[in-house]
């Protein structure tokens, strides 16, 4: 059976980064369900949906065609790997995460993404909702100041204009909301080993995640 390795955490932990070298060190596959959130989001927008209404969303959700290659999201034929990374759609992708259509139809996705091979996946709920039974679980943190410098450095690198002052805000609201989610809140699993990344590289963190798996790999 394949097995499947989940980090969860709060925005800017370093999730994605760590995730993506992880599953190349491992030779495994990498599942984005980030991305996941996002493209649906995008959709919504573009289609005009009600961000507000658990049903348009649900029909919005059920009706895409998406899929994933080598590291592409492609919505229908179109490539939006980076349009899904966009301010409108981080903004807006709260209010899909907050629906319980589109996280009941996500879960069937990531189950049948980590269905097929060995997976590392991130996000926030993957060791309490979508896999409880992972073979590891890892939950990154740091603290909001730290974290907050990284999603800038991000943002500047892609080119969007931002204050810090409005990246950290932005982080401590959505740190609030996640942890005070009705539907899968932010929490670490009970079994899910917890790493402070601050002050770490992403290499640096990749060899202490690496360490605790292949030394308890049986």
């Amino acid at each position: 059976m394949p097995r499947v390795v989940t980090i969860d955490g709060p925005a800017g932990a370093g999730k994605s980064s760590v995730a993506r070298r992880l599953a190349g060190r491992l030779g495994w596959r990498f599942l984005d369900t980030g991305a996941m959130y996002r493209v649906v989001t995008l959709a919504a927008l573009r289609s005009g949906a009600d961000l507000a209404s658990d049903h348009d969303l649900g029909k919005l959700v059920d009706d895409l065609d998406v899929s994933w290659l080598a590291g592409q999201v492609l919505l229908g034929r179109e490539d939006v790997t980076a349009a899904i990374r966009g301010v409108e759609v981080t903004g807006a992708s709260r209010f899909v995460a907050d629906s319980p259509s589109v996280r009941r139809r996500l879960v069937q996705w990531q189950r049948a993404f980590a269905a097929g091979a060995d997976t590392v996946t991130e996000g926030r709920d993957q060791g309490t909702i979508v896999f409880p039974d992972a073979f590891r679980k890892f939950f990154l943190t740091a603290t909001v100041e730290e974290r907050a410098r990284r999603r800038f450095a991000d943002l500047q690198a892609s080119g969007q204009s931002l204050s810090f002052e409005s990246v950290l805000e932005d982080l401590r609201v959505r740190d609030a909301r996640d942890v005070a989610r009705p539907i899968a809140p932010m929490k670490p699993a009970e079994d899910a080993v917890l790493i402070d990344t601050s002050g770490m590289t992403i290499d640096q963190v990749v060899e202490q995640l690496v360490g605790r798996i292949t030394t308890t790999d049986q």
